[in-house]
């Protein structure tokens, strides 16, 4: 969860070994979350996180569930009116089997065993009132060192005098996130025990937030305003304000933030009022506190390490500004204002790039917020320095999986390659990378966005989920790291840390980015080919997509009950296809132009049981990193594949003598089902698939001789000083049209290395003889 490299306080420093850190052991409980443990019980370890819910355990079923008409009239979710696209509601799309289901499956069992009193246990201590027996989650979401203690009002509180260390100083984040999770649980499938426990969770709150208003210090109000809730005393926020570091306090608006929005989730997905008034009480409160601080305070607060951290505060504020019909709602956005960064995303709207050295998921979240605040007050500056952010992000320090950082920290511009370590792509990071794409293409559909999400959501999101069950954590790494032999930093399930807590919510909303609308309702857009129905309730719309990509190439998306009138229906063509899509309205192809990195629109009455289908050719390629271009990823349409192999320095692999006219690696290649690949007797597996194995996500290309189809010319690839070799630059003239245009390639290729002494004319009618003999077209 921050700023110079050359910082020496970490969280490992700080927490020692009795908190989780990326999926280090954590003291945990064995038993389930609402029981109390007898006071012999032993912390579980990794082994033991996972608690099995056996083939007829209660926690497989749903239960009752509520109609999803019945849902979606509960559901208050509110968009900006300058987004030119907007969502579907969760229940208005169903999840058919997919690779991603599992994943879910795994999430609602969890959601379904978890017990709201363990949740609430952290902010009943603090609130002083009976936790009925139950032990917090664990991992960070703990009492920590001093709970008693650090119940401190501001008045209670001096710089310096806590001396426990940043331990358990986190607490309340993990439930915000469960409520979150809980609340889109609810809506994705409309089960009645999953709505008790949210509405549970938030009288619980309320209960807590009553309390702590209710207590005095020297015969004035503990606290500052009724509105605040915490599971911890206001000091954190004091402290803040006097320049605590990281170690005397953590984070404590990153922590807020993740209450904020859970309690907007409950609100926006399962229609809790009470949710919205907690919600708008803390809203009053941090303005109260935050509006008496001097822009230069501020400025300092949110560059400081860690303890400045505020997640999304910005975000929440805007949406609360949107959501409230408070009388004094101003200051929700008057506070979201407050939370700027000036010098970075100033930085960023000028073009200036001062990524480097910065803690990535200190600040990517502050800029979802920034994209909302500029959807509401038009300030330039905000959007611009969002697009810049992204840009400077997105490819130039992102990992083939999606991630980004090293050690939390983004590297230097262009380095991907040279920033690989132990401890790349932290879960944080892409979860919130998706909300700043997903919102910058609400705005103005820029297909680079939607390419950036689905890469990242299948691979990285998806893939760190780990494939095991469990009712007593997430299952989620907290690392995804790219180096050679790693493995995901699974641990315990990263109970209670933030990726443990961002998992709760990613894989119970898999859904909402698949379709979205218009705002005018003139247009839909595909984005996403996984299998699902959508019911577009007032299109009276219903659709229904067959997909089993990406395992295969094509997606049919059947109209089963049509829409009132004419409906543009916008289908994606992802940039790294090769030559576009196909794409046809009941078995005939439409003719329509397509290009990679486009959406194909298609216009019609539509009427029921018209079908569209799309096929986007799978083949296998691969990618360079930026920084060094014999370093690649091996990649499957938008899989990327990992070497499953124990060594802990790069693989070297060949790959220019399985390429084919179209550029694609398919001589001597084995593909298994579930996108498993074997070639030269390696297995390769999809990086979505969950599996806690040593892994490289990238290798060393070595193509030391001259190959075409597997015919051997018998001379070294010669290379340039500056550039590629040989091999390089004719693959990169790929696809050929036919045999010919291939051996032109090759002719004037290697005719350029003899020109430049790089090739002698002997071997350049060597490599000719090979390539002319070459079984290239078969």
């Amino acid at each position: 969860m921050t700023g110079d490299k050359g910082v020496a306080l970490t969280r490992r420093r700080l927490l020692g070994g009795g908190a989780a850190l990326g999926g280090i052991a954590v003291a945990t409980r064995v038993l389930n979350p609402g029981q109390a443990a007898p006071a012999s019980a032993q912390p579980a370890g990794a082994a033991a996180s996972a608690v099995a819910a056996g083939p007829r355990s209660a926690f497989h079923r749903a239960g009752a569930t509520h109609p999803a008409r019945t849902v979606r009239a509960a559901a208050k979710e509110v968009y900006p009116e300058s987004w030119s696209l907007n969502p579907f509601p969760l229940s208005a799309v169903t999840l058919g089997q997919s690779v991603f289901t599992r994943a879910q499956q795994q999430a609602l069992i969890l959601n379904r065993a978890y017990s709201v009193d363990a949740l609430l246990a952290v902010y009943r201590r603090n609130a002083g009132i009976d936790t009925k027996g139950a032990r917090p989650p664990g991992g960070w979401e703990e009492y920590g060192p001093n709970p008693d203690a650090q119940r401190w009002g501001p008045a209670e509180y001096t710089r310096g005098q806590n001396t426990a260390g940043a331990g358990g100083l986190l607490r309340g984040h993990y439930g915000g996130h469960f409520l979150s999770g809980l609340s889109m649980a609810y809506a994705s499938t409309g089960e009645a025990a999953l709505a008790d426990k949210v509405n549970a969770f938030v009288a619980g709150l309320e209960e807590c937030r009553a309390a702590l208003a209710a207590q005095t210090h020297n015969g004035a109000p503990r606290y500052s305003h009724p509105g605040f809730l915490s599971a911890y005393g206001e000091w954190q926020f004091s402290a803040l304000e006097a320049f605590a570091p990281y170690g005397e306090i953590w984070a404590p608006y990153y922590t807020l933030h993740k209450i904020v929005a859970g309690l907007l989730d409950a609100h926006a997905y399962v229609g809790n009022e009470q949710a919205l008034k907690l919600a708008e009480g803390i809203g009053h409160w941090v303005h109260s506190r935050l509006a008496k601080t001097t822009a230069e305070q501020r400025q300092k607060m949110w560059a400081s390490y860690i303890a400045g951290e505020c997640g999304g505060m910005n975000d929440v504020l805007v949406q609360l500004y949107w959501r409230s019909n408070d009388a004094k709602k101003q200051e929700f956005l008057d506070a979201a204002n407050l939370f700027t960064y000036d010098a970075f995303v100033d930085a960023c709207a000028a073009g200036e790039d001062t990524l480097n050295g910065r803690h990535a998921n200190q600040y990517i979240p502050t800029f979802v917020g920034y994209i909302k605040l500029y959807n509401q007050t038009g300030e330039q500056r905000l959007i611009d320095g969002v697009r810049n952010m992204f840009d400077m992000v997105v490819p130039g320090r992102t990992y083939a999986h999606g991630g980004t950082g090293e050690g939390e920290l983004w590297g230097p511009a262009g380095a991907v390659a040279g920033d690989i370590g132990p401890r790349n792509a932290e879960s944080c990071a892409a979860y919130n990378m998706l909300k700043v794409a997903r919102y910058l293409f609400m705005n103005e559909q820029d297909t680079k966005y939607m390419d950036y999400y689905e890469r990242t959501v299948l691979n990285h999101i998806l893939g760190g989920r780990r494939n095991r069950e469990s009712t007593t954590g997430p299952e989620n790494c907290y690392m995804f790291p790219v180096n050679p032999g790693t493995r995901k930093e699974y641990g315990n399930g990263n109970i209670g840390t933030c990726c443990g807590g961002t998992a709760l919510e990613s894989h119970v909303k898999y859904q909402d980015t698949i379709y979205l609308r218009a705002k005018d309702a003139s247009a839909l857009f595909v984005n996403l080919y996984i299998a699902s129905t959508l019911t577009w309730e007032e299109m009276g719309l219903v659709l229904t997509q067959a997909s089993s990509y990406p395992e295969s190439d094509t997606s049919t998306l059947t109209i089963d009950q049509a829409p009132q009138g004419a409906l543009t229906i916008n289908v994606r063509v992802p940039a790294w296809v090769t030559g576009g899509a196909e794409i046809a309205i009941n078995g005939v192809p439409t003719g329509t132009a397509n290009t990679p990195g486009s959406y194909v629109p298609l216009t019609h009455d539509w009427k029921k049981g018209d079908t569209i289908t799309v096929r986007v050719p799978l083949a296998l390629r691969t990618e360079p990193t930026p920084d060094r271009a014999d370093i690649q990823a091996l990649v499957y349409g938008p899989t990327v594949l990992t070497a499953v192999d124990p060594s802990t320095k790069y693989l070297k692999v060949s790959l220019f003598a399985r390429q084919g006219l179209d550029g694609s690696i398919s001589r001597g290649v084995t593909q298994e089902p579930n996108n498993v690949f074997v070639i030269d007797g390696r297995v390769f597996e999809p990086a979505y698939n969950g599996k806690d194995v040593q892994y490289h996500m990238y290798f060393e290309r070595s193509e030391p001789t001259v190959v075409f189809a597997g015919r051997s010319a018998g001379v070294a690839n010669p290379k340039r000083t500056q550039g590629g070799s040989l091999l390089d630059e004719v693959w990169a003239k790929a696809p050929f049209a036919d045999r010919n245009a291939f051996i032109e390639a090759v002719r004037s290729v290697s005719q350029s290395f003899v020109d430049s002494g790089l090739l002698s004319a002997r071997d350049r009618q060597k490599v000719l003889l090979a390539a002319g003999r070459a079984p290239i077209d078969s």
